[in-house]
């Protein structure tokens, strides 16, 4: 374990730096605002998720053909360029009127330089620089988004009991500007030698496999593993994302909230750190249709039970799922089609998660809207875990 830390301590920084900053673009810290956001634009909870789901699905279908240059564009000029573009759309949600186009922008450029290129890149660079350690250095690198989980929210909430809404996202851009941008230039100086190095042993080996994604698209696994890979974006953002409603309906308050915020962060790190060693051993096929079960259980808590106790189990829960979710599926792709082509592979996986992820602002707003409450919301998900996890459990042997 220690020699896994230090054969390239920088580039795992990177990776986990880059999950933290990209996670401005979250659903998790976006809605925060939301309840900010539809006042100043007079919008109800289904008309924001409309909305937030069209600029996610547009950012989705940008990110299959800007996704795979990082395949062939130089891993600091990539980083760059995303990394400016969520500052940008950072700093613009400080100058937010009441104009839904200007609304739009800003949350596609969110959810494009942030949930989407920027998470990329870091899942992207641990999967295609490690091979025998993948899972370890994955969760290495999604360490930053649960971190970003724990604390976002808390800063998030001061800075707007301080001085305001808008100015917490002007702080955001600025944050990455000051902090993250130097960093970079330290954490990836190395970059050349260690892509040389990778290049060498790609094309020395005889074992690699290395599909590309037109081979990929017509692949039997691509759509036995995809509902299960997407799975937990889908149901994760849309819980978040009206979460307001959710611990309304249920009695629980903002502070209650961001307190369980810390409990899906620990039970996050504790899933990361099983399931990075774990799929380091085992057939990550075999493993994968199981760790969905952890967001069951806290979701029944949440359809079932009152007291505030239970927002604690709830959120432990879906945190261990959350923290299962990254390295499982992390490695899952390149294990199934390889590292040469990971880039535009994953691209693709992950336009459809962020497509996913669009979607359920919508069909949970709609749910709100035609008054069903919280067990219809959880009842749905519910559903949709067991139809997710069936077919890589029927298929996983195969």
């Amino acid at each position: 374990m220690r020699s896994f830390f230090l054969s390239e301590p920088r580039l795992l920084l990177f990776g986990f730096f880059i999950s933290y900053f990209a996670s401005y673009g979250q659903t998790f810290f976006i809605s925060i605002f939301n309840l900010e956001i539809r006042s100043l634009l007079n919008l109800s909870d289904g008309q924001f998720g409309i909305l937030y789901s069209l600029a996610t699905l547009t950012s989705a279908i940008i990110l299959i053909w800007f996704g795979k240059l990082i395949d062939i564009m130089d891993l600091r000029i990539y980083t760059f360029i995303v990394s400016l573009g969520l500052v940008c759309a950072c700093i613009g949600m400080f100058f937010l009127i009441n104009n839904l186009f200007m609304l739009f922008v800003l949350i596609f450029s969110l959810r494009f330089f942030g949930q989407g290129a920027m998470s990329h890149t870091g899942i992207t660079t641990m999967s295609r620089y490690y091979i025998s350690d993948r899972g370890k250095a994955i969760s290495v690198g999604s360490f930053g988004d649960v971190l970003a989980m724990m604390t976002f929210p808390i800063i998030a909430l001061y800075i707007i009991q301080l001085v305001g809404w808008t100015e917490a996202w002007l702080f955001a851009g600025l944050i990455i500007l000051i902090i993250f941008f130097p960093l970079c230039l330290y954490l990836l100086k190395d970059h050349t030698r260690l892509h040389k190095e990778f290049l060498k042993k790609t094309n020395e080996s005889t074992v690699q496999i290395n599909w590309t994604r037109r081979d990929v698209i017509i692949d039997r696994n691509f759509y036995v593993y995809l509902p299960i890979s997407i799975a937990p974006p889908f149901i994760l953002t849309g819980l978040i994302f009206h979460q307001v409603f959710i611990i309304t309906n249920k009695g629980w308050g903002m502070e209650l909230l961001a307190s369980s915020y810390i409990g899906w962060g620990i039970f996050s790190i504790i899933g990361l750190f099983i399931g990075g060693p774990l799929i380091d051993k085992v057939d990550t096929k075999k493993a994968i249709p199981y760790y969905l079960f952890p967001m069951l259980f806290g979701i029944l808590f949440m359809m079932l039970f009152e007291h505030s106790i239970y927002i604690f189990l709830y959120m432990a829960l879906l945190g261990i799922t959350n923290g299962l979710w990254l390295p499982f599926t992390g490695s899952l792709w390149a294990e199934l089609y390889g590292v040469k082509n990971l880039g535009a592979i994953r691209a693709l996986m992950h336009a459809c998660m962020v497509f996913a992820s669009a979607l359920s602002p919508v069909i949970l707003g709609l749910i709100i809207d035609y008054k069903f409450g919280t067990f219809t919301i959880g009842l749905f998900c519910v559903v949709l875990i067991l139809f997710s996890s069936y077919f890589p459990f029927v298929f996983k042997n195969k």
